[in-house]
C-alpha cells in the first residue's frame, strides 16, 4: 500500500515536507510540489482522509446514534437530517447502539478523538449528564427537550397533542383505552409523558393490562392486538404509538374475527390514512433538518417543534 514514506523514498523529499504539499498547512516550492505530485500520480497515492482530517483537528463526517431502524421516528429523523446533509460539506455516518451504553460512550471518544465533527443522538441511554461531560470535544446534539441543561437539543413538543387526544377521546365516551408504548415507564421521557397526559385527562393510570412496552413495528402491533383479542375486557379504545403499530392491530383483529375497535396513531403515515385514523403528527423529518443545524452551528440552542393531531373520526 502506497503511503506518505514510501513517497519520501521516491522524490527525496522529508514526510513533512509530503504532508505539507498534501494537506495545503505550509509552503513547497513550485519544483518540488511537482515533483511530488507526480509521484502521487504515477504511484497512484490515494491519502487516507481520516487521517488527513485529523492531522488538521477537523472532520467532515457527523456521526447519527440511532438505536434501531424499527421506529418511524428515527427513519423520518434520519431523512432530514440526511436531506441537510446533502447539502452541506458534510457527510453522515449511522452509528448504531441498540441502547448500549458501552457503545454510545465509544462513539463520544469518537468526537473526543476528532474522528467525528459532532454528534447526534436520536436517542440514547446514557444520562445527559453523561454525555454532557464531552460537550467540550466538539458539538452534541440531543433529540429531547433538555430543559436547562447546556446541550443543544431539537425536540417534538408533545404534550399538548397528547392531552388532546387524551381529551378527544374521552369526551367520546371510552374508558378501556390500549397504550402502546416502545420503551416502558422508567426507560424512556415519551413513554412517560404518555402515561402522565393520560392521567392528567381521565384522573387515573392506565389498566395494567392494556399497556404494552417494546412495540416498534406491524409485527409487534400484530403481536399486541392478538394479546388484547384474547383479553375478557378487551380494550374499547386503541392508542398506538404509530400507524405501522395500529395496523398490526387491526390485521389482528380481522383473522380473530373480532370488531376493531377505534384507534389512534402516530406519524402521520400512510397505513393510517388507509385506516382512516386519527393520528399525532410530529413533524420527525423537520426534527432531523433542525437538529443537523444545530450540529453545525457547535453551541448551545434549543429548537421545538410542536406535534399535531390530526382529527380524521373522532
Amino acid at each position: 500500500m502506497v503511503n506518505i514514506k514510501k513517497i519520501s523514498e521516491v522524490t527525496g523529499y522529508s514526510k513533512s515536507t509530503i504532508s505539507r504539499f498534501i494537506n495545503k498547512t505550509g509552503y513547497v516550492s513550485e519544483n518540488a510540489s511537482q515533483i511530488i505530485q507526480q509521484a502521487i500520480t504515477t504511484l497512484d497515492y490515494t491519502p487516507n482522509s481520516l487521517a488527513r482530517n485529523l492531522s488538521k483537528g477537523v472532520s467532515s463526517q457527523i456521526g447519527v446514534v440511532i438505536p434501531h431502524m424499527s421506529s418511524p421516528f428515527f427513519i423520518q429523523t434520519i431523512s432530514g437530517i440526511m436531506e441537510e446533509a446533502y447539502l452541506s460539506e458534510y457527510s453522515i455516518l449511522i452509528l448504531q447502539s441498540k441502547y448500549d451504553k458501552d457503545e454510545e460512550y465509544s462513539y463520544l471518544e469518537k468526537l473526543h478523538s476528532k474522528e467525528l465533527a459532532a454528534l447526534i443522538f436520536t436517542s440514547h441511554s446514557l444520562t445527559l449528564e453523561e454525555i454532557l461531560r464531552y460537550r467540550k470535544y466538539g458539538s452534541i446534539v440531543v433529540c429531547e427537550d433538555v430543559k436547562n441543561m447546556p446541550i443543544s437539543s431539537a425536540f417534538t413538543s408533545r404534550e399538548k397533542a397528547y392531552v388532546k387526544a387524551f381529551e378527544l377521546i374521552k369526551h367520546k365516551g371510552f374508558k378501556h383505552i390500549a397504550i402502546m408504548l416502545s420503551r416502558d415507564y422508567y426507560s424512556s421521557v415519551t413513554s412517560q409523558l404518555t402515561i402522565d397526559c393520560y392521567e392528567k385527562v381521565f384522573g387515573l393510570i392506565p389498566e395494567h393490562s392494556l399497556i404494552s412496552t417494546n412495540i416498534t413495528t406491524f409485527e409487534d402491533g400484530y403481536a399486541a392486538g392478538k394479546k388484547y383479542a384474547n383479553l375478557i375486557q378487551k380494550p374499547d379504545y386503541i392508542f398506538a404509538n404509530s400507524d405501522d403499530v395500529a395496523a398490526g392491530v387491526s390485521q389482528a383483529y380481522v383473522e380473530a374475527g373480532l370488531h376493531l375497535p377505534e384507534m389512534m396513531g402516530q406519524e402521520n403515515q400512510v397505513s393510517g390514512f388507509l385506516l382512516n385514523i386519527s393520528t399525532i403528527d410530529h413533524h420527525f423529518k423537520e426534527l432531523g433538518q433542525a437538529a443537523f443545524q444545530l450540529a453545525l452551528k457547535n453551541d448551545c440552542d434549543h429548537i421545538m417543534i410542536n406535534s399535531e393531531v390530526i382529527n380524521r373520526n373522532l
